[in-house]
Order: C-alpha cells, then structure tokens, then sequence
C-alpha cells in the first residue's frame, strides 16, 4: 500500500469515526446556565412563561450548533416564590452543578435574595424583572432586564402621576396601598415622591401583609377616603383580590391602577375581561402599532404555538419579549468575550447597545437601563372575557410615554356592568 493510500484509507476511518459519534459540538461538555424560578407559589405564572421562552431560545441556539460550540443545557430549580430558597438554590447551581453561568428568577424579591451570593462569588448577573434591586447594593456586575432607567422607584409611577396632573379638572387627592413586600414598598415609595411633587394630597397610604386574601376591608377604607386617584402596588394574586373587592365595594376613582403586578397576564385578563376598561397599569409591551420591533412577532408567535400544552399564560405579552431578549443579550456577551469570564462578561454588558427584540437597550453604571421605558396602559373597547381580543390593539392602550403614546387616557375609572 503507498503512502497516499495510507493517508486516504486513515482519514476515511477518522472521517467514519465522527459520522458515528455526531457533530463536533455535541462531544463537548454541554454549557450549563443556571437560575433558580418560581414555578409554584404566587409568581409561577411569570416564572414559567419564563422557562418556557428560555426553552425556546435553548432549542434555536442548539439547532444552530450551540454556543461557543457547546450545546446549551438550563440547570433550573424551583424557587416557589419563596425568597428564603434563593441563596440555597445558587449555592448549589456554583457549588454542586458547577454552572457556567447564572441568571436571576423571576421579579425583583428572588432577585435580592440571591444578590448576597452574586456578590460573595463576584458573579456577573443578568437579572429579569427586579424593580431597583441593586439600589443598596451598587453592584457593578448586575444588569436587569427592567426598563425602569437609571432611577427606577421614581419611573415606575411616573406616567401616572404625570397624566393624572393634567386633568382638568386637575385632581387633588390620592390614595396609595400595595403588598408589604420589597416591588411593593419600593413602587409605593416612588408614588409618595410623586405625589407631593404634584400637589396631590395623600388621603390613604398603606401597606398590607403579603399573604392577605381578603381586601375588602381594604378598599371600603380607601372608599371612605373618597379619594380623586387609587395607586395600586400589587403582585397578581392581591391584584386579582383587589379587583373583586374594588366591584363589590363599587370604588371609582378618576384613574385607578397604577403597579398592578398580574393584569398583564392572560389569566387575569379573561378572568376579568371588561371589568378592566379604564383601569390604568404599568406594562412593558403592548401590540400596539408603536412597539412593532424586528422579531417580536416571531418569538410570540413560537411562544403562543406551545403555551396552552405548556399550562403557561397563553399571550405572553408580557414576560416572553423580555426574557427572549435577555437571553439574546447573554448569548451575544458570552461570543463577544469567547467565555464567561465575569469581568470581562461585566465590561461588554457596560459598553454595549443590543439589538434585540423589545427593541435597543443599554446598561447603565448600576445595571438599570441608560433609557427607561416604562409604558402606562389603559385598558379600553374590552368586551365580555374572550382573551384572543387582548392580541389586538386598540384593549390596551398605551397612553404614556408620549414616544409609544396610541391612545389617549380615558376617565373616570366606574365599576360597572358589561
């Protein structure tokens, strides 16, 4: 046999080899991301809208080879809502699993419970919906996928302040409520701020214990208060006890809403369906003609295809945009820096604008973004509880910033029948 032979006949065994063995990328050891996430408790329905839109990126990303030629696995545990889980579940994602990488869970309590182990390990952390969780903390290696700009406690409540200001007649008093929790306080002290910077006097402004069901009595006090304006702070199983309470009570108010935590899902939009029209709320995206971003429709419309075999919010308006940018932006740093290495991770997430799906976004010095983009909605033209009519615009108009402004704000917000 010659030489040549020889070569031939040792590159087709070797060629054979990895025929049988699969792709190059595939014997390499899988890049692990880990993140703790509700998936039971008060905060599951984000936490599993989520996952699922994790998945969907994890399922695209192989299909294209992996990252760093690495196929992608997601190390998750549940967090069941509960902070007092967080620091365990990182521990053991860093120490036992030995992830490459870690994400936050969902909203802004797992969030702060996992930064004193973020911190402790000098970890980079893209964080997903934490209102101003790194205000004590001013650590330079966190980022949030919140747009609430560079001061979040006072952009939360801004616009509706702002629109409140310039009824005429112009309002004159407010009541203030929300969860005893830390999105609570922090959005509640932010409407205070607002409040007294307009001229509005605060006639009721209290907080309730996390785990109330009941908020009847609640609400016959801020009734009694008779106050021109209600800002709500609540996570979605308070918001929901908050509506049925504000029906049965018969509360009006010229605007009313505000930091509602669960209108922006399906479950709450069908359970209350036109009972919303005229109740005003913080979103993040709404199909609205002014929000057409390259490649939103897309992942919705992969997200909508398995989100009722998935138990998931079946709109996903809400959480699926953000956290398929998110991972966008993690995917993109972990290529530009060949790793993930955390100085090098924190340096590029500093210096960069990504292009993603819920359009370009910058950090900021403390990881909030450089430009807020909070959007105040108002829920208008619902009928009846069909939840297909939330996919159209013109249900939930977005009334501030001016810059994504499709309607205008309607009043008074009046409990009535359909």
């Amino acid at each position: 046999m010659t030489a040549l032979s020889r070569f031939i006949l040792r590159s087709l065994i070797v060629a054979a080899t990895l025929l049988c063995a699969g792709p190059l990328w595939a014997q390499q050891p899988p890049l692990k991301i880990g993140f703790g996430m509700a998936l039971s408790g008060g905060l599951a329905g984000g936490g599993k809208a989520a996952l699922l839109t994790y998945q969907i990126w994890q399922e695209e990303i192989n299909k294209r080879g992996g990252l760093l030629g690495r196929k992608v696995e997601l190390v998750y545990y549940d967090d069941q809502s509960n902070p007092a889980t967080v620091p365990g579940i990182y521990s053991k994602l860093l120490d036992i699993d030995k992830v490459d990488v870690i994400i936050s869970g969902y909203g802004t309590v797992p969030v702060v419970a996992a930064m004193p182990v973020v911190m402790g390990r000098k970890k980079t952390f893209l964080a997903y919906y934490a209102l101003d969780a790194n205000a004590k903390f001013k650590y330079d290696r966190y980022f949030t996928m919140q747009p609430s700009g560079p001061d979040p406690q006072s952009e939360f409540s801004i616009g509706f302040f702002e629109l409140a200001a310039k009824l005429n007649p112009k309002p004159q008093t407010v009541a203030i409520v929300g969860a005893d929790a830390e999105y609570g306080q922090i959005a509640m002290a932010g409407a205070r701020e607002h409040a007294k910077k307009k001229g509005f006097k605060i006639v009721y402004d209290q907080s309730y214990p996390p785990a109330t069901v009941d908020f009847t009595s609640i609400v016959r006090t801020i009734k009694v208060a008779n106050p021109d304006l209600v800002f709500i702070a609540s996570y979605p199983p308070d918001t929901a006890g908050m509506l049925r309470a504000i029906y049965e009570v018969g509360l009006s108010a010229k605007v009313l809403g505000g930091g509602m935590v669960g209108l922006q899902y399906a479950a709450l939009k069908q359970q209350f369906g036109y009972q919303l029209n005229n109740v005003v709320c913080y979103d993040y995206y709404a199909p609205e003609p002014t929000m057409k971003f390259p490649g939103v429709d897309e992942v919705l419309a992969k997200y909508r295809a398995r989100a009722a075999e998935a138990g998931v919010d079946v709109l996903g308006l809400y959480i699926p945009p953000f956290a398929y940018a998110q991972m966008q932006i993690l995917e993109e740093t972990a290529k530009a820096v060949n790793g993930f290495d955390d100085a090098k991770m924190a340096e590029y997430l500093h210096k960069t604008t990504f292009k993603t799906v819920v359009g370009d976004i910058k950090f900021g010095k403390y990881g909030e973004w450089e430009t807020p983009r909070i959007l105040l909605v108002q829920y208008q033209n619902i009928k009846g509880n069909d939840v297909n009519q939330f996919k159209d615009a013109g249900k939930q108009v977005i009334v501030y910033p001016p810059r994504f402004k499709s309607g205008e704000l309607k009043v008074p917000f009046t409990p009535t029948k359909q």
